[in-house]
Formats: C-alpha cells, sequence, structure tokens
C-alpha cells in the first residue's frame, strides 16, 4: 500500500511539473482573462464617443434654430410649437428621432432672468415624459433660450455607470442656445 501511494505521488507529482511548464494553451487562457474588461472598456468608449458626437450634433442644432428666433424668420412667419419642430427636425435626423425630441423656447426680459438650466423631467404612467414645454417666440431686444432635450438610449451592462441612466435605459441629452434677438423688421 505504501509502494502505490508512493508511485501514485511520484506519478502526481510529474503530472503537476508537466502542468506547470505546458506553454500550449497559454494564450487562450490569458485572453480569456482579459477578454471580457477588454471588451467591457471598448463599448464603454465607443458609447461615450457616440454620446458626444450626439450631443455636439443637437447643440449644433439648438444654435441654428436659435438663430431663427435671433433674426425673426420664426416670429415673421408665425411659427407655432409643432412647425418648429418639423423645422429643426433635419438638423437632427441623422442621429435622433424627431418625435422624440423635445423643444422648449423660453424669453425674457433680461439674462439674468432666463433660466438655461436642466428642465426636470416627468413622466405619466405609460413612462413617457409629460412635460408641457414653453414656446415663447420673444420680441426685439429680449432674451431668449432655446433648449433642445432628447433622451438617448445607452447600453446598460459592467460598465452602465459611464453615462447615467434615467431609470427606463436612456440619459438626458441637452442642447441649449441663449441669445439676445436682434431688430428685424
Amino acid at each position: 500500500m505504501l509502494r502505490s501511494f508512493a508511485n501514485r505521488l511520484r506519478h502526481d507529482s510529474r503530472n503537476f511539473l508537466r502542468f506547470c511548464t505546458a506553454r500550449r494553451g497559454a494564450t487562450i487562457v490569458e485572453f480569456a482573462l482579459i477578454a471580457p474588461v477588454f471588451l467591457a472598456m471598448l463599448i464603454a468608449i465607443l458609447e461615450s464617443t457616440l454620446f458626444l458626437f450626439a450631443q455636439a450634433n443637437l447643440q449644433d442644432a439648438a444654435v441654428e434654430a436659435g438663430r431663427l428666433f435671433m433674426t425673426g424668420q420664426a416670429q415673421n412667419a408665425g411659427t407655432t410649437q409643432s412647425q418648429f419642430k418639423t423645422e429643426i427636425c433635419p438638423m437632427v435626423s441623422a442621429l435622433f428621432t424627431c418625435n422624440n425630441v423635445m423643444v422648449n423656447v423660453q424669453s425674457s426680459a433680461s439674462f439674468g432672468s432666463a433660466s438655461a438650466a436642466a428642465p426636470t423631467l416627468t413622466y405619466n404612467a405609460n413612462g413617457t415624459v409629460s412635460n408641457n414645454w414653453s414656446y415663447s417666440p420673444g420680441t426685439p431686444g429680449e432674451v431668449m433660450v432655446v433648449q433642445l432635450i432628447y433622451q438617448w438610449p445607452i447600453v446598460t451592462g459592467p460598465l452602465g455607470y459611464v453615462l447615467s441612466n434615467l431609470g427606463n435605459g436612456t440619459t438626458e441629452m441637452m442642447g441649449v442656445s441663449a441669445f439676445r434677438v436682434e431688430p428685424y423688421y
């Protein structure tokens, strides 16, 4: 019995030494250990890059939309909120669903009284935004703030905390333009 135990121990120690010195398959094992972290980081980088690109696009659209009010084009045409939303749709249609872009247009007497803060989104029972957005085109000399708000879908996962989550798998994105309306006739 002692002899069989010694043989078994010798056989197991040889196998253990062979296992420790073996190099076949080491690359696949190392990749299997690193791949999940690498893929999670890659997805986070791609998601952040796409988010920032879309954010810049929405900001450009807000500036372009603000020019319509600043020069009096929207006021002279008597543009309503739904017509204005239709006008800005070509500016954002490449990355955004036009029906989901929320438009908030406010006017005030001075820059000090104008609010460019992010609005608080309220939801109805269906989980959709139920805010009543203001639409005040302003008159010459008034200060206006144009906000384009969009709920951008995000990928949640091991690194889902990269972008804040509104609880419905989206994050809030906003383009803002503040300006004084020029004299127009």
